[in-house]
């Protein structure tokens, strides 16, 4: 989370791996699916989330407090 988006905007990841989203910017954000079966709550500045991909496919997410952060994750 760099200057109010996600880096990289798709990610490609096997199942069981970690993604740890870290913040960079100087306001609090989240990674929330779109699905609503996952959300990190809020991450605050500097701060990180870790989160273990386990279902495969195409899963988008979003900054809950700025809803035009949005970014995918693929689990293959």
């Amino acid at each position: 989370m760099r200057n109010f988006g996600f880096t990289p905007p798709e990610l490609t990841v096997s199942p069981g791996d970690t993604v740890i989203w870290s913040n960079a910017d100087f306001v609090p954000h989240t990674a929330t699916a779109t699905d609503n079966q996952w959300d990190s709550k809020s991450i605050e500045a500097s701060g990180s989330w870790r989160f273990v991909a386990r279902t495969a496919g195409r899963h988008a997410y979003y900054c809950a407090f700025h809803p035009t952060m949005k970014a995918t994750i693929v689990v293959r």
